[in-house]
C-alpha cells in the first residue's frame, strides 16, 4: 500500500515516499473491520457447511470488494496522473486474487495492507498533532484591560501591540509581552525546553503559550498572533518537516524504477511456475514500506526530541550534517559568557567588612539603571543584605553616583570620579586586578574616605566547561573562541572553560575570515553565537547555531539551528542526536533491503503465500517505526537543567559553577 511520508501532508496535496504526487483514498477503521467480518464469515461458513458453498463465496466476495475498493481507487488515481508507484503492485495482487476466484485471499491481503496504511497514517497524524498542539497552547480568549482599569474578554486574535492583558494563575499567556505589573512563576517548557518554572517580575518578557503558575500579572503585548515566539516556532518545525535528508532524495529518485522492476520479476515468476499465488505474494512482499519509512520516521522522532529540548532545526538536512561536524567556533559574549556583569570580588579597605561595603555600594546604586547597579543588587539579594534607602541621590552618567546612606555621604563610581570629588588617590594602591583583562572596577567612598572597591566580570556560563568537554569526548577535533574583546580577555575566558584556541580583537569581518580559514583546512564547522551581531559568521559556517533565540527574531532567522535557551549542553546533545539518527536510518535501510530481498526469494520459491506476505509486510513496517521511536527519548537527562544557572531575562546574573561568591563576613 502507498506509504505516507509522515511529514506535513494535506488532504489534497500529498507526497508518497516514492516521490509521486497524488491523492489518497480515505481509509476508515470501520471499513476495514466490516470487510474482514465478511471474509471471516466466509471461512466460518466453509468450515461449518460444504466447502465452496455459494454463501461463503458471496460473503468473501463482498468482504474483498469492501477491503479492496480504496486500494484500487488509489491505484487508478495514480495511473490517471501518469504515475506508476507501489500502489499498483498491491492493486494488481488484489485484482489477480479476486479474478481467480480466491476471494478470501484477496480480502485478507487487502485487510493487512489497509491495516498497515491505518497504522502508518495514525503515526503520521500523531506527529502532525504534536505540532498542531503547539498552536492550541495559545488561548483563544484574553482579558484585555481598558483605560478605566476594567477588563474585557476578547478573542486572542484581536490583540494588538500595546494592549495590556491580565494573566491569572493557571492561565496560558495569549501573546508575547512585557510584565508591567506583578510577578509569578512560568512554565516555559514549550518554548525553551526547561522543565523547571522561571520566575518573572516587572520588566521581564513572557511568551505566548507559556503557563502562569502563580500570581496575577498585567502584560503589555509586544507581539501577537503568528508573530509571537510560539507562532514562529511552529512555522519553523513545519518548514523543517517539509524538507528532506539527502539520502531520502536519492531514494525518491530511484523509486520510480522500482515498480516496473517488480512487475518484471512477477512476470518471470509466472513464466517459470504458472503459480498465481506466488505472483500475488511477490507483489505484496515487494511493497517497500519498511524501506520508505526508514528516513521519515527517524527524522520525525529526532525533530521531536530536539524540539522538546528547545532546539529548532530549520532544515532536516542539518540533522545529518551535524553528525559530520568536527569543529566548533564560539562567539564569546552572550554565548560562552552571560553577557552581563556579575560581582566577582569585594575588596574592603581598612576595618570595613565585605557586607558593609556591599551595603553601601548597592544602596547608593539602588535607583541606577547601570549594569553595575543591577549586579550589586543581585548579590545583595542573594546574600540577604538589606538595602538602605538612599537620600539626595544623584547620578553622573558613565562616572558614578552620590547618595546619603544612613546619614553618611557615599560616592560609588570609577577611580577618577572619586578623585574628582576630593578623595585621596592612595586607594588605587590596593587594586591588584588589571582592567585590561576584562575586569570592571568601581570604588566606594564614605564620608570622604575610600572604604573599598568591587571587581566585576562578564561571567562564563555555568555549563560551558562541561559542554566543551563533552564536545571533545564526542570527537570534535577543534574548538575555537572568537571575540571582539581584547585578546587578553578572550584568553582568560578560554582558560576558564578549557577552550584551546582563542582570538580577540575581532571585527565582524574578522570572524567571517576566521571561520572560512577553518573550513579551508577541511573542517566541517559549526558556528555558535547569540544571533544579534554574529549573523555574518553564523552564515559562514556549515551550520549556524543561535543561542537564546526565545523572543529574538534576529536570532531565529540568522542561523540554521536555534537554541531557545542558553544551555550549552544542548550542543553535544545535538551532535549525539545527529549521529544516533544517522545510525537508526542506516539500520532501517538495511532491514528494509534485507526484508525485500529475502521476501522476494521466499515468495518466488513458494515458501510464503500471499496472506503471510501481507502479514510480514506490516510486521516489517512496525519494526522500522518502533526502531525510529527510540530517538524520541534522547536527551531526557537534560530536562532537569536548572534555569537559574542560565542567563535570566531580567538582568539577574548568578555566579557560575566553579566561581566563588564573594564572602560577606
Amino acid at each position: 500500500m502507498q506509504v505516507t511520508s509522515l511529514l506535513s501532508q494535506h488532504e489534497h496535496d500529498d507526497k508518497c515516499g516514492c516521490g509521486h504526487d497524488h491523492e489518497h483514498s480515505v481509509v476508515h477503521l470501520w471499513q476495514a473491520v466490516l470487510g474482514v467480518v465478511f471474509v471471516l464469515n466466509a471461512f466460518i461458513v466453509d468450515w461449518l457447511f460444504d466447502a465452496g458453498s455459494t454463501l461463503a463465496s458471496a460473503s468473501a466476495m463482498i468482504g474483498s470488494i469492501i477491503l479492496g475498493y480504496p486500494i484500487i481507487v488509489t491505484a487508478v488515481k495514480d495511473l490517471r496522473r501518469g504515475n506508476l508507484s507501489i500502489n499498483e503492485l498491491v492493486a494488481i495482487a488484489v485484482l489477480a486474487a479476486f479474478a481467480s476466484g480466491n476471494y478470501e485471499t484477496a480480502g485478507i491481503v487487502a485487510f493487512f495492507m489497509l491495516t498497515g496504511e491505518i497504522i502508518e497514517t495514525r503515526t503520521a497524524q500523531g506527529a502532525r498533532d504534536s505540532i498542531e498542539s503547539l498552536i492550541k497552547l495559545t488561548p483563544t480568549k484574553a482579558r484585555r484591560l481598558l483605560k478605566d482599569g476594567k477588563e474585557e474578554e476578547v478573542a486572542a486574535s484581536q490583540l494588538a501591540v500595546g494592549d495590556v492583558i491580565r494573566i491569572r494563575p493557571g492561565d496560558n499567556v495569549a501573546a508575547d509581552g512585557i510584565i508591567v505589573n506583578g510577578q509569578g512563576s512560568f512554565n516555559q517548557a514549550t518554548i525553551t525546553g526547561e522543565s523547571l518554572p522561571a520566575e518573572k517580575s516587572t520588566g521581564d518578557e513572557v511568551f505566548a503559550g507559556t503557563q502562569n503558575l502563580t500570581g496575577v500579572l498585567e502584560i503589555k503585548v509586544s507581539r501577537a498572533g503568528t508573530d509571537t515566539t510560539l507562532g514562529r516556532v511552529r512555522e519553523l518545525i513545519i518548514a523543517a518537516e517539509k524538507t528532506k535528508l539527502p539520502i531520502q532524495k536519492i531514494v525518491d529518485q530511484y523509486m520510480g524504477f522500482y515498480t516496473p522492476l517488480v512487475l518484471v520479476i512477477g512476470a518471470l515468476v509466472w513464466a517459470f511456475t504458472h503459480d498465481l499465488n506466488r505472483v500475488i505474494a511477490v507483489f505484496v512482499v515487494s511493497c517497500p514500506c519498511a524501506f520508505i519509512l526508514a528516513t521519515p520516521t527517524a527524522m520525525v522522532a529526532a525533530l521531536s526530541a530536539a524540539a522538546r529540548l528547545g532546539i529548532l532545526i530549520k532544515n532536516v538536512a542539518d540533522i545529518e550534517l551535524a553528525a559530520k561536524i568536527n569543529a566548533f567556533v564560539f562567539d564569546k559574549t552572550g554565548t560562552l559568557t552571560t553577557g552581563q556583569l556579575a560581582v566577582s570580588r569585594l575588596a574592603p579597605i581598612g576595618d570595613t567588612k565585605p557586607a558593609e561595603l556591599l551595603l553601601l555600594a548597592a544602596s547608593a546604586e539602588k535607583y541606577s539603571n547601570h549594569p553595575t547597579a543591577k549586579a550589586l543588587a543581585v548579590l545583595a539579594s542573594e546574600a540577604g543584605v538589606p538595602l538602605a534607602e538612599p537620600k539626595e541621590f544623584s547620578e553622573t552618567a558613565g562616572r558614578g553616583v552620590k547618595a546619603q546612606i544612613n546619614g553618611a555621604a557615599v560616592l560609588v563610581g570609577r577611580a577618577q570620579w572619586l578623585k574628582d570629588n576630593g578623595i585621596d588617590a592612595s586607594f588605587e594602591k590596593s587594586v591588584d586586578l588589571n582592567e585590561t583583562e576584562g575586569w570592571s572596577l568601581i570604588f566606594v567612598a564614605q564620608n570622604g574616605k575610600c572604604v573599598g572597591w568591587v571587581g566585576m566580570q562578564d561571567q562564563t556560563r555555568a555549563e560551558a566547561k562541561e559542554a566543551l568537554a563533552e564536545l571533545k569526548e564526542a570527537g570534535v577535533r577543534r574548538i575555537s573562541m572568537i571575540s571582539g574583546d581584547r585578546h587578553v580577555v578572550a584568553a582568560r575566558v578560554a582558560a576558564e572553560i578549557g577552550c584551546e584556541e582563542a582570538k580577540g580583537d575581532c571585527l565582524p569581518q574578522n570572524k567571517v575570515e576566521f571561520v572560512r580559514a577553518v573550513k579551508a583546512k577541511g573542517y566541517q564547522v559549526a558556528v555558535v553565537g547569540d544571533g544579534v551581531n554574529d549573523a555574518p559568521a553564523l552564515a559562514a559556517g556549515d551550520i549556524g547555531i543561535a543561542m537564546g533565540a526565545a523572543g529574538s527574531e534576529v536570532a531565529i532567522h540568522s542561523a540554521t539551528i536555534a537554541l531557545m535557551n542558553n544551555d550549552l549542553r544542548r550542543l553535544p546533545f545535538l551532535v549525539k542526536l545527529s549521529r544516533s539518527t544517522r545510525a537508526v536510518i542506516n539500520q532501517n535501510f538495511l532491514f528494509g533491503v534485507v526484508f525485500i530481498i529475502v521476501g522476494l526469494a521466499a515468495t518466488a520459491f513458494g515458501y510464503i503465500g500471499p496472506i503471510v506476505a501481507a502479514l510480514l509486510h506490516n510486521v516489517g513496517s512496525l519494526i522500522v517505526i518502533f526502531n525510529s521511536a527510540r530517538l524520541v527519548r534522547k536527551g531526557e537527562e537534560l530536562e532537569h537543567f536548572h534555569p537559574e544557572l542560565e542567563t535570566p531575562t531580567s538582568g539577574s546574573t548568578p555566579q557560575p559553577a566553579g566561581q566563588l561568591t564573594p564572602k560577606l563576613a
